[in-house]
């Protein structure tokens, strides 16, 4: 039996599953190291002969096609805005820290801390980190306070930027800006997302709604996770990171591309379910699944298979999905 050169711990510290396709990720790897080389060499150019923001077209081009591991921190910061915020108060981190904190919530925290990334051989090390990170958010956003999901979008920000200070302002832009009301306690962006996502799949891929629905399967169990992490733990972790890059400059749109996608992607495979378990274990399956793995490929394919996605056509469309929400509401009180 051949043995994989590769770790059972992958390049950020998390255990590889004990059935890792090893074979197939060596496949897709073996043209990928290529490509981040490749993308490496001209990031650094980029990055050295300009601010990058003063060419925004030639920075979407480059942050779609993968921003390199040890840029990631800086990119993020600038293309996000979370830089600028940080300019505007530089010693609101530092004051945060020195607040008196609420005990429920610091308890909350420490409670899920363990259960975040408990499968990162290096995580012990940054949970104090996050508690920080998080603590902070809760008093500095007392609307959002803490809500669980925001440890695996922190703790995997803290992973990447190994940065404090960097990890809370890009947790705050995300939170306020790029996914506003997905993290409150009535998660009404979130809700409204999910049926956004629901109705362009319906839209795009008619037959595998029907499936989906036939089965009894709601949209809320499969996408929730999807967007309230962002897809960390969700696909795998360089995959995810490959959205965030988006994520970070172009908005909450990239997380309904990347659903669609995923949807497309297993077409074959939901059409062949005849049961509501078996379809569950196929979307619980997404962190092992071949064509997620291949981040590349897959990230191409965020930006063509989905067809046109218009901005004005999704606010539309959440206004519209909004409103029968409401409408629904009261008639039901």
């Amino acid at each position: 039996m051949a043995v994989s050169k590769f770790s059972d711990v992958d390049e950020y510290g998390f255990k590889r599953e004990p059935d890792f396709d090893y074979q197939s990720y060596e496949n897709i790897m073996s043209s990928y190291y290529t490509v981040l080389t490749t993308r490496s060499i001209r990031w650094q150019k980029f990055a050295k002969e300009t601010d990058i923001l003063t060419n925004p077209r030639k920075l979407k081009r480059f942050v779609r096609k993968g921003i390199p591991g040890p840029l990631r921190e800086e990119v993020w910061m600038k293309s996000s805005g979370a830089f600028r915020l940080q300019q505007k108060e530089p010693t609101l981190y530092e004051t945060l820290l020195r607040y008196e904190f609420d005990q429920e919530i610091s308890d909350q925290i420490k409670i899920d801390l363990p259960r975040t990334f408990p499968d990162n051989i290096h995580f012990e090390q940054y949970k104090l980190g996050l508690y920080n990170v998080l603590i902070t958010y809760a008093h500095h956003n007392k609307a959002v306070g803490y809500c669980q999901g925001l440890n695996y979008i922190a703790g995997l920000i803290l992973i990447i930027t190994k940065n404090e200070e960097s990890t809370f302002w890009l947790l705050k832009v995300l939170v306020e800006n790029i996914v506003p009301l997905y993290h409150t306690k009535k998660m009404d962006n979130l809700i409204t997302d999910i049926d956004v996502l629901s109705e362009l799949i319906r839209i795009r891929i008619p037959d595998v709604h029907k499936h989906i629905a036939d089965l009894g399967l709601p949209w809320p169990v499969i996408a929730t996770k999807w967007l309230i992490c962002l897809y960390a733990e969700v696909v795998p972790t360089e995959t995810a990171l490959r959205i965030w890059d988006c994520v970070f400059l172009e908005g909450n749109k990239i997380l309904l591309r990347v659903g669609i996608c995923i949807v497309i992607s297993l077409k074959r495979e939901i059409l062949a379910t005849d049961d509501i378990s078996t379809l569950i274990g196929l979307f619980r399956a997404l962190e092992k699944n071949t064509t997620l793995m291949d981040c590349h490929t897959f990230m191409k394919n965020v930006f063509t298979v989905p067809g046109n996605l218009k901005r004005s056509q999704i606010d539309a469309l959440r206004r519209q999905l909004y409103e029968q929400r409401k409408a629904s509401r009261r008639k039901g009180s």
